[in-house]
Formats: C-alpha cells, sequence, structure tokens
C-alpha cells in the first residue's frame, strides 16, 4: 500500500471540463515529475465538487485548501509554493476560502454549508474509475449485507419504511415499485435506469454518473435482487460522454470483481447490467416511452395501465427508478430506513439534488434536505442575484414545471407544497430569474421546448402546444388580444386533462403559473403593447434622453444607421429603421439611452 503527504484533487466534471481541467491535470502530472513529488503528493481526477461557477476547482489535502478557477499558470505556483514548500496560495484561494489567516475548508463555504450529501456523497471524493476508491467508501457493503443476511422482501420493507419517493419528478414512493414489481408473475423480470436527463438546465443524473457510477451499479444489483431481476439496463443519453464511459468502467470493474455476473457473494443471485444509449429525445423521459426505445423501437409512450412493474422490457415485469433514486438505497440499507426517514418533511423524505441556474451567483449542483425553503437555497447557498439585480421568479421542475414569485420564496421545498402553488419538483432543475426577465418570454421559450420534444402521439399534446406556442408568439409580437388570454388557459386546461402521458399533462405548467402569478406582464403585453422587462423586441424601444452629449458614439455603433444628430448634440432613433439589437445603449458612456 502506497501512503501519500498530499492529495490533490482535480474536477474532472463536465462543467470543469469543459473549462480545460483536464489540461491543468496533466500540467500537475508534469509539474510533480519535475520536482520529484510523485511518490509523495497522490494526484486525483474526481467527479463534480458542486460548485460549478467556481470552476475549474482543485483541492489540496490534508489543508483542505480550496482553489477555484485555476488557470494553467497557476499550477506551478501551487506546486512549488503549496506542493513543495508548504505555503498555501492564498490569492488563488475560493473567495469564501479564506478568512484573515484562516483557511477554510469546501465544506465551511456558504454553498455548502447547508447541505447535506447522500446521492452526491462520493462526488468530488473519489475518483471515479478506480473501484477501490469507491470500496474504501464503504461501497459494495450494502450490496453484501442484502445478498448474505436480507431476503428480498425484507430489503423491499427497508426501502418502504425509509418513505423514500422516486426523484425522477413523479415523487411515487419507491419501495412500492419495487413490491409491484417483486409481486408481479413472469418468468423473466428486469430493472432499468433513467438517465435519459433532458430538462433544460439539469445535471443531476449526468454529475452523479461522471462522480460515483459504482452507486448505481451496486443499487440496482440490490433492486434486482429484491425484485427477482438477473439483468438490469441503464438508459443514458449518448450527449453525455463521459458519464457514459465512467459506467462503462464501472461496470467492467464490477465484474472482474465478481460484483456483478454469477452467484455475487456466493449467494447465488446472478445479476448483470447493460448500458442503452438514447438519442436525447425528452419524451423518452417518460417511463413507457424510455422502455420502447430500449427495446429498439421508437420512443413513444403507451396508455397505463399496464404499468411497467407488471408489462415492462419485452412484455415482462420491470423495475424503473432513476439515477437519483438509485443513489440513496446502499445507504438507507446501511444506515436504516429510521436514519433515513429521520430527514425531511412528514410526506418527503431525506434529501434532494437540485441543478442551480440562471441569474444566480453560485450557479452549480446542490443536495439539500427536503424541507428547505426555496429563499436558503436562492440567497444562502446560490449567492442571491448578480449585479444588485431584484429577485423575480424561480422555476422549478423544467418544462413540466411552473414560475413561483416572490411571496414563495419561504415555501419549504417538497413535493407536495411545490404541486400545490402549480410548479413541481421535477427531477430537480431551478432557473432563477430576476427583473430583466420577461415572464411571457419564459413561458414562450417553455413551450418552445415541448413543442419540438413532443412525439405526436396523442392530439392534445401534438396540436394543442402548438396552438398554445403560437398565441404566446402573437402576445410576444405585439399582436395580442384580450380574448387570447382566456384561449390559453382553456387551451392549457385541456390539454393537462387530456393528453396521454406526463410531458404533454405537465406541458401547460409554465403557461398556467406565470398567467396567474405576472399575469399583470401578459395584459401589458396585450392591452399596453409594451413589454415590462424590455425583452420582447417588436414591443421594446430604445429612446435617446436630454442626457446626450453629442458623441455620436452610438450613430458608429447602429449597424443600420438609424441613429442621426449633429456633433455635441442630442442624437434621436429612427424607430423605423431601428432593429432593437441595442448596441446603442452599450456604448453611451452616460446613460442618455434608455428601452421603454
Amino acid at each position: 500500500m502506497e501512503f501519500y503527504r498530499s492529495h490533490v484533487l482535480v474536477c474532472g466534471g463536465t462543467g470543469c471540463t469543459s473549462s480545460g481541467s483536464m489540461t491543468i491535470l496533466e500540467k500537475f502530472e508534469q509539474e510533480l515529475e519535475k520536482h520529484g513529488l510523485t511518490k509523495e503528493v497522490k494526484l486525483v481526477k474526481t467527479g463534480c465538487f458542486g460548485l460549478c461557477e467556481a470552476g475549474p476547482i482543485v483541492i489540496v489535502y490534508p489543508e483542505g485548501a480550496f482553489y477555484s478557477r485555476i488557470k494553467l499558470e497557476d499550477v506551478e505556483r501551487i506546486t512549488e509554493e503549496h506542493l513543495l514548500k508548504g505555503r498555501i496560495v492564498k490569492d488563488l484561494l475560493h473567495k469564501e476560502a479564506v478568512d484573515e489567516d484562516k483557511i477554510k475548508s469546501i465544506n465551511e463555504v456558504g454553498f455548502y454549508k447547508k447541505q447535506k450529501r447522500i446521492a452526491l456523497r462520493n462526488c468530488g471524493v473519489i475518483n471515479p474509475e478506480n473501484i477501490e476508491e469507491y470500496i474504501a467508501m464503504d461501497g459494495y457493503r450494502a450490496l453484501g449485507k442484502v445478498l448474505t443476511e436480507m431476503k428480498p422482501e425484507e430489503v423491499i420493507e427497508v426501502i418502504k419504511k425509509s418513505g423514500l419517493r422516486g426523484r425522477g419528478g413523479g415523487g411515487f414512493p419507491t419501495g412500492l415499485k419495487w413490491e409491484f414489481t417483486a409481486k408481479a408473475t413472469g418468468d423473466q423480470k428486469y430493472v432499468a435506469c433513467n438517465a435519459d436527463e433532458g430538462d433544460p438546465g439539469a445535471f443531476m443524473d449526468r454529475s452523479i454518473l461522471e462522480g460515483d457510477p459504482h452507486v448505481i451499479v451496486e443499487a440496482m444489483a440490490i433492486a434486482g435482487y429484491a425484485v427477482g431481476a438477473n439483468q438490469g439496463y441503464v438508459y443514458i443519453r449518448a450527449e453525455y460522454p463521459i458519464a457514459v464511459k465512467r459506467l462503462q468502467i464501472a461496470i467492467d470493474q464490477a465484474r472482474e470483481y465478481g460484483l456483478l455476473g454469477k452467484d455475487i457473494f456466493g449467494s447465488g443471485f446472478d445479476f448483470d447490467l447493460e448500458i442503452r444509449l438514447g438519442a436525447g429525445a425528452f419524451v423518452c423521459g417518460e417511463e413507457t416511452a424510455l422502455l420502447q426505445s430500449i427495446e429498439g423501437k421508437r420512443g413513444m409512450p403507451r396508455p397505463r395501465p399496464p404499468f411497467p412493474a407488471i408489462k415492462g422490457l419485452w412484455d415482462k415485469p420491470t423495475l424503473l427508478n432513476n439515477v437519483e433514486t438509485y443513489a440513496n438505497v446502499p445507504q438507507i440499507i446501511l444506515n436504516g430506513p429510521e436514519w433515513f426517514a429521520s430527514i425531511g418533511t412528514e410526506k418527503s423524505k431525506g434529501t434532494k439534488v437540485f441543478a442551480l441556474g440562471g441569474k444566480i451567483n453560485n450557479t452549480g449542483l446542490l443536495e439539500i434536505p427536503m424541507g428547505t425553503t426555496l429563499r436558503e437555497v436562492i440567497f444562502e447557498i446560490g449567492g442571491g442575484i448578480p449585479n444588485g439585480k431584484k429577485f423575480k421568479a424561480v422555476q422549478t421542475g423544467g418544462p413540466s414545471g411552473g414560475c413561483l414569485k416572490e411571496e414563495h420564496l419561504d415555501t419549504p421545498i417538497d413535493y407536495d407544497n411545490l404541486i400545490a402553488l402549480g410548479s413541481m419538483m421535477g427531477s430537480g432543475g431551478m432557473i432563477v430569474m430576476d427583473e430583466d426577465n420577461c415572464m411571457v418570454d419564459i413561458a414562450r421559450f417553455f413551450l418552445d421546448f415541448t413543442v419540438d420534444e413532443s412525439c405526436g402521439k396523442c392530439t392534445p399534446c401534438r396540436e394543442g402546444t402548438k396552438r398554445m406556442l403560437e398565441i404566446l408568439e402573437k402576445i410576444t409580437s405585439g399582436k395580442g388580444e384580450p380574448e387570447d388570454l382566456e384561449r390559453l388557459e382553456n387551451l392549457a386546461n385541456t390539454i393537462k386533462s387530456a393528453s396521454l402521458c406526463g410531458l404533454g399533462q405537465t406541458a401547460p405548467n409554465p403557461v398556467l403559473s406565470t398567467l396567474k402569478y405576472f399575469r399583470h406582464e401578459y395584459e401589458a403585453h396585450v392591452y399596453d403593447k409594451k413589454c415590462p422587462a424590455g425583452v420582447c423586441k417588436a414591443l421594446t424601444s430604445y429612446i435617446i434622453t436630454d442626457a446626450c452629449k453629442g458623441c455620436t458614439l452610438c450613430a458608429k455603433a447602429c449597424p443600420v444607421n438609424a441613429i442621426s444628430g449633429e456633433v455635441k448634440k442630442v442624437h434621436e432613433i429612427d424607430q423605423d429603421k431601428c432593429i432593437k439589437c441595442g448596441a446603442c445603449l452599450e456604448k453611451c458612456p452616460f446613460g442618455a439611452i434608455i428601452k421603454k
């Protein structure tokens, strides 16, 4: 066994990788070699640390020095000063990781203080491509316990008692789903994992697979034992190449160690896993469409019942959970259902992972106990709104969710509270908006996505969402009529009640919630022909005020020569020529141009 005096953890998640973290890793290798430190300092490529806004991230232990936004040229300084001479490079530390002379660990930084990591417990901690590091963190102990000490029905009872609910959006009790599959009759059963994360701005499942792929292998094997299945499939979108690669490495390593395959732990239980790649269809996040796609058919939902637990893959009983749901299972087995049930709220137990994005200072991935308020997430963990702007709304649940306003900020986050407000948990996307966002345009954006992703099988979704989008485009282009608001609501309610699957049933949520909480913005578009946020170009005008000094910078910046005026005199914009590009506003050094 090798011992090292220091460990250098470099983020290998997609966010940091896209910012050049793998080049930084290679540079560290070169510097450690150059200074003869390869036997003293261990270099570890990890998964996502969560605080994507601060990437690329490097953490050095045992000090816990949290370096953020590291550039290639910083590697030499960190190596020579910190790793060679023992002097932490304070000016490269994250802004919250140093307080006068005290160096704070990553868990003392505001973004992490209120988090409780269960599904993400190993992300940013271990090398996801090394099974021995996973085993060192109690990996596969839960599988061993289940196969050697528990009966299948006992495993299911533990999951039921824990109160774990599906983290993919529906929130169905996980233990009940396992029980239904276990009791279903069939000569063959399957276990499947939904890793087809299609919500705009969502990257929860991807990060778990990139940072801790073995947890999914272990959890699916446990599920297979509990329901009587010997084959599992992970359905993952092909746009996640790092996650796919690391998951395949994990499967291969588990087979090599005898943790997948025949007679696992000498128990007589056989279980194996395969990966199935999806082409990125949002509708394949719906369980029956996903199973169709695994079978090689076009991903389109079918009526339920029968549910997959009775008739799933190749008409055999099939258990389907998403990545985050499975990621909780080993810890529930090891720590007991009472431990998990003690976290969260009465009807929503445990934690939830969210991808926080939009108009927020700390974009990234976080895991919080259920019951944490929206205010705590946005203003404490998220660090508030950038550039001194005012908070306007938060959209939860992706295209299937709704937009909530300031008066909802003290709402404890759980399944039932969000649904009661006209939104939903969804898989965990959370997009923050400020005063510069137009809520009508936000509704149009999500409807545009839904229309594009509709499979077209049922008329309410196929035709209804198109008509809704047409009305929203009409309103944002300044041609809206008062009757359009009533048409929108009627269409939305019809689609919600008559669509075949969850995609259509929840597609109207962004429209219904913005109509409910931001109706005044719709009315301004329709009655006043104005966009209060100045986003909808057809309803926006740029005006030069008397503060103009006649410097001519705006005229020079205008691509269509819509601005005229003499030097040192107030200029004017020809509204017929103006294309609403905003170039003049950006160039004016005197704040003399306003957007109305």
